[in-house]
């Protein structure tokens, strides 16, 4: 085997399944998405066995198998526990793809360490070896790289910075999803704007006329460009809080750049200016003078490209 075969990568969502075939140059030879079963458990592992073998039968040698999962993969026992697919609290997903994986190599890491390996390697990262991802959808959550080394933690956690405690004092609303994803990230957003709506005394404004129940951050952000006032109030609260996470990664890992993604984050990069003016009230005064702000150059390809990233470091790092 040598290091130029291509790789698998698969990317696990909460609700798709894409798995592609990707040269050492990035491009993109083979790809599909199914769509993640509904039941989870083994139905998704069937169709991740299924998907990734019909891949390998038209890719060719293949070396290497790069996995993201979007949760924490336990490398001690080869488990997954990712909360949004039913029945992976402890899913042996390890033993699952060695199944059908013959002798090639498995790596498998969550869905932001992914993230940031693509953008270091074909993306808004390039170059770096000090740089953090921070995806911003349903929730938040950050991959990051210190001294070109990806940071995991003792158990696979790292990074989980939806938990930051940015706001006191503490509220019942924070133990679901931790702080500052409760009032930053994509449902956060939303939720908050349900909130002022709820609460506002002869708001006629563009967000009062979607159902609540069908409201979203997109909305929101689409309102606040309108110049609705209870979007501009929410919009501001959640650059505050991305700007005090800002400084907060900036002062531990004085990194040489932070890229946003995730599905806020389109419609959000516009704001990158005000968040890092926010950070500067908060950061390391040196550090924060390091670093920049940018948008993902990747967008949702991000993450496959950091799993086929993933398999081919596993490959240099086996010495094969």
């Amino acid at each position: 085997m040598t290091s130029s075969m291509p790789v698998l990568a698969i990317d696990l969502g909460a609700t798709k399944i894409l798995a592609a075939v990707v040269a050492d140059n990035g491009t993109l030879l083979a790809e599909k998405q199914v769509r993640m079963h509904p039941k989870g458990g083994q139905h998704a592992g069937k169709q991740i066995t299924a998907l990734a073998v019909e891949m390998l039968a038209v890719a060719g040698p293949v070396q290497s198998i790069g996995v993201c999962v979007p949760g924490i993969y336990r490398k001690a026992t080869g488990t997954v526990w990712a909360p949004n697919i039913t029945g992976w609290n402890d899913y042996p997903l390890l033993s699952e793809i060695r199944a059908f994986s013959g002798n090639r190599l498995i790596v498998i890491d969550s869905d932001r360490t992914c993230s940031i390996l693509g953008e270091q390697w074909l993306g808004a990262a390039a170059g770096c070896s000090d740089a953090i991802f921070v995806a911003v959808g349903t929730g938040i959550g950050a991959g990051i790289l210190c001294g070109g080394n990806i940071v995991d933690g003792a158990h696979g956690s790292a990074g989980a910075i939806g938990w930051m405690a940015l706001e006191r004092p503490y509220s019942g609303d924070f133990a679901a999803s931790g702080c500052f994803e409760s009032r930053a990230s994509g449902a956060g957003i939303a939720a908050e704007a349900k909130r002022m709506i709820k609460k506002g005394e002869n708001y006629a404004g563009e967000l009062s006329k979607i159902d609540a129940d069908l409201l979203t951050a997109s909305h929101v952000l689409e309102a606040y460009d309108s110049g609705d006032r209870i979007a501009i109030a929410v919009v501001r609260q959640a650059v505050a809080f991305w700007g005090m996470a800002v400084a907060n990664l900036v002062s531990l890992f004085n990194p040489q750049v932070i890229v946003f993604g995730g599905g806020v984050f389109g419609p959000a990069q516009a704001l990158l200016p005000q968040i890092m003016h926010e950070a500067r009230k908060w950061a390391q005064p040196v550090a924060i003078n390091q670093v920049r702000l940018a948008a993902s150059a990747l967008g949702s390809n991000a993450v496959v490209y950091g799993a086929a990233r993933l398999a081919m470091l596993h490959i240099k790092n086996s010495g094969l």
